[in-house]
C-alpha cells in the first residue's frame, strides 16, 4: 500500500496527499516535517501549494485574526467556519483543527461529537487536543471512534490561568520526566503525533527520541521531528512583539502598510483608478448617444 493517495490537481499533474502514514515515514527517515497554521482560503492554499506537509486550523486564530488576549474564548463553530475555508484551499497537506477550549473538558461523549463535526462537516484529518496523561483516556476513546489525534504537550494556550501565563515548562528535572511520561501515555493511547511548545531544546530531543510517533516543535528547539510556526508570526502581522522562538520570512505588515498609504494618496489625487482602469460605453452606444443629442440640438 502506498504512503501517499493521488487526488485530482490544479493544473495537470496530480497532487500527493500527506497521510499519517507518510508523516511517520518521515520521521523513519529522519526527513523534517514542515508545518504551520492556517486560518483562511488564500493562506491555507499559499501553504499548501508551498508543500507544506501539515497544514493546523489553530486556536491561535483567535488572537492571530480575531483580536482576542487569549484563545480560550473561541468557539467550536467559530473553529468550523476558518476550518471549511481553509479546507477548500488544501488539497496535498496533512490537515488538522484544534479542539477549542471547552470543546473537550466536559465529558467524552461531547468531546467525540464536536471532533466529529471536524471530520465530517470542515473535511479535517484530524484533531489537535491539549494535554497529557489525563487525556489518554480521551484519546483512547476518539481513535476508538476513528478519529486521527494529535496532542500537545508543554507550554498549553488552553492552560494559560493554570500555568501563570505563557512560560517555558519541563525545565526542572521532575517536570522533564513528567512531560515524557505524557508523551508515552499519548503515543500508547493512540496519538499519532505530538506538538511540543515552549520546552528546552533538550527535553524536546529526548521526547523525540523516546516516542515512535512524530513529534512537531514550536519553541522546542531544531531536535524535533518537525516545526510549526503561526503564520501571522512568519510575516510579521502580530503588532505585539514576537516570541523568542520566531523568526520572520517576509516582512507582510510593511508591505501592506506601504500599499495602504500609496492606495489613499492615489484615491486622493484622483489617479485611480485612471482611465486604462475604467469601462467605456461601446461605439455603438457612443455613436447612438452622439446622433440623439444631434437630432435634440436639430429639434430646438
Amino acid at each position: 500500500m502506498s504512503l501517499t493517495q493521488a487526488r485530482v490537481s490544479r493544473g495537470d499533474s496530480p497532487v500527493r496527499k500527506t497521510t499519517m502514514q507518510t508523516l511517520q515515514e518521515k520521521k523513519r527517515l529522519q526527513q523534517p516535517i514542515t508545518a504551520i497554521t492556517a486560518y483562511d482560503y488564500p493562506t491555507a492554499r499559499l501553504a499548501d501549494e508551498a508543500g507544506i506537509d501539515l497544514i493546523l486550523v489553530g486556536d491561535s486564530v483567535a488572537m492571530a485574526v480575531l483580536g482576542h488576549d487569549d484563545t480560550l474564548s473561541l468557539t467550536v463553530d467559530e473553529m468550523l467556519h476558518h476550518a471549511r475555508a481553509v479546507r477548500r484551499g488544501v488539497q496535498q497537506a496533512f490537515l488538522t483543527v484544534d479542539m477549542p477550549y471547552g470543546s473537550c473538558h466536559v465529558n467524552s461523549d461531547d468531546t467525540v461529537r464536536h471532533a466529529l463535526r471536524f471530520i465530517k462537516e470542515a473535511g479535517a484529518d484530524a484533531v489537535k487536543i491539549e494535554g497529557g496523561r489525563k487525556r489518554a483516556p480521551l484519546i483512547e476513546q476518539l481513535a476508538m471512534a476513528e478519529i486521527l489525534v494529535v496532542g500537545h504537550i508543554g507550554l498549553m494556550p488552553q492552560s494559560v490561568h493554570r500555568m501563570g501565563g505563557y512560560k517555558v515548562q519541563g525545565r526542572s528535572v521532575v517536570d522533564m520526566q513528567e512531560l515524557i511520561d505524557d508523551a508515552l501515555a499519548l503515543e500508547h493511547a493512540g496519538a499519532v503525533a505530538i506538538v511540543l511548545e515552549g520546552i528546552p531544546r533538550e527535553l524536546a530531543a529526548d521526547i523525540t527520541r523516546a516516542v515512535g510517533i512524530p513529534t512537531i516543535g514550536i519553541g522546542a528547539g531544531p531536535d524535533c521531528d518537525g516545526q510549526i510556526l503561526v503564520f501571522h508570526d512568519l510575516f510579521r502581522l502580530t503588532f505585539s512583539p514576537s516570541a523568542k522562538f520566531v523568526r520572520s520570512f517576509g516582512d507582510a505588515e510593511h508591505l501592506m502598510r506601504d500599499g495602504l498609504a500609496d492606495y489613499c494618496a492615489a484615491v486622493k489625487d484622483r489617479t485611480f483608478p485612471a482611465d486604462g482602469e475604467s469601462y467605456h460605453l461601446p461605439a455603438k452606444t457612443v455613436a447612438e448617444l452622439a446622433h440623439e443629442q444631434e437630432a435634440e440640438a436639430v429639434a430646438r
